[in-house]
């Protein structure tokens, strides 16, 4: 019987790590308690100091932390992971992982649960008493959801307080390829109200074409946030602000008038690229129409791509130069307090689908960088 990774030289114990951590379910909704004692128990195993910190998610639902430290000393560098993945979708099995095709499927797979598998293995496989500088570990929740974990992390965590490490890595799948800069962005919901009733009484008030007009000129907007030079930033591929927009009225019978209609618009940020201006101009439309708007943003991140410490990273990834990214990541909240790059296995076009998937030699390669990056600074 084949497994369908034979041709690649992958360390069991990582593939063994990462469908483990698939085969627990820490949709972002729900309480993440089960994968949080995976990691505790596995630190517990190594010697590692830990801290877990746990606080409830807006809907009241208890969430958990994690932050260990290898080792002692000064220097050093942090992993910088979330435990939490988008739920599991229908058509296939997203919480039993297989092999297959030279690939590890499962819902985390790629983001992150592969990554996280394959830097906490390069840690395990050093004996922490042989450390002369630590390596942090950082386990958030709600990544998926706003990055609420991560604050939460820099907020309350005195392990991570007392760090000076050279750097930290954000596990996030960027093919191994490091990179200085992420996106953020604004996402806003607006709500118009109507009256329900039988489309036949004419005695409704459609919360649909209440909101139409809006709609338009949102349209409208799509064009100039593409073509306007300053909405744009060309370090960035694609330079655009990835202007989004979804719509629902929940559901409403054809011969009913819509008594809720939401509209949930999204504007990813970049330095020097119109950001604030964009979001105000949004806002404004909607409060112009008597509209109920809600508004939460995510920091765009922007490193320092001429580091000694990012040298480092694209030396041994064996790349010529640190890059960007379009999507977010937790490596703004970090920043502050740790010099980061994003920098993990796989590709984030698998990530979120179903049948996720992550390569399993990418699986490999991040357990053999990871592993060097800490002999490097840590031995």
């Amino acid at each position: 019987m084949t497994t369908g990774w034979e041709n690649v030289d992958l360390n069991e114990a990582v593939l063994d790590t990462a469908k483990a951590l698939i085969e627990i379910p820490s949709v972002s909704a729900d309480n993440n308690a089960e994968v949080i004692d995976f990691l505790v128990d596995r630190a517990a195993g190594q010697g590692w100091a830990t801290e877990r910190l746990a606080y409830r998610d807006a809907e009241g639902v208890q969430k958990h932390c994690l932050v260990a430290r290898a080792g002692q000393g000064t220097g050093g560098v942090a992993f910088l992971s979330h435990t939490d993945t988008v739920p599991g979708l229908e058509g296939w099995e997203p919480f039993a992982p297989r092999v297959a095709d030279g690939r590890l499927y499962g819902r985390g797979s790629c983001d992150m649960k592969g990554p996280l598998a394959a830097f906490v293995c390069a840690v395990s496989d050093i004996p922490a008493a042989q450390l002369r500088s630590p390596v942090y570990m950082t386990f958030s929740a709600d990544e998926e959801v706003g990055h609420v974990g991560a604050a939460w992390i820099i907020e309350h965590s005195e392990l991570l307080a007392g760090a000076s490490v050279e750097g930290g890595i954000v596990t996030e799948p960027t093919g191994m390829v490091p990179v200085y800069a992420n996106k953020g962005g604004a996402f806003m919901s607006v709500t118009s109200r109507g009256i329900a009733a039988h489309s036949s009484t004419e005695r409704g008030d459609s919360a649909n074409f209440r909101i139409a007009p809006f709609l338009a000129e949102m349209a409208e907007l799509k064009t100039r946030f593409m073509t306007d030079p300053k909405f744009r930033n060309e370090e960035f591929d694609p330079p655009t602000n990835g202007f989004n927009m979804t719509i629902t009225d929940f559901g409403c019978a054809t011969n009913v008038t819509a008594e809720r209609c939401e509209c949930k618009l999204s504007v990813r940020s970049m330095p020097e690229s119109g950001f604030e201006e964009a979001v105000a101009i949004i806002l404004e439309r909607a409060q112009a129409y008597g509209f109920d708007l809600r508004n939460h943003e995510i920091p765009y991140f922007y490193g320092n791509k001429d580091s000694g410490f990012t040298g480092l990273l694209c030396e041994i990834a064996g790349t010529a130069e640190a890059v960007t990214m379009p999507y977010g990541t937790e490596a703004a909240h970090y920043q502050p307090v740790v010099d980061s790059i994003v920098w993990g296995p796989g590709d984030i076009a698998q990530a979120h689908t179903v049948n996720e998937f992550i390569e399993l030699e990418q699986l490999q390669a991040g357990y053999e960088q990871y592993g060097e990056l800490v002999r490097r600074l840590c031995l």
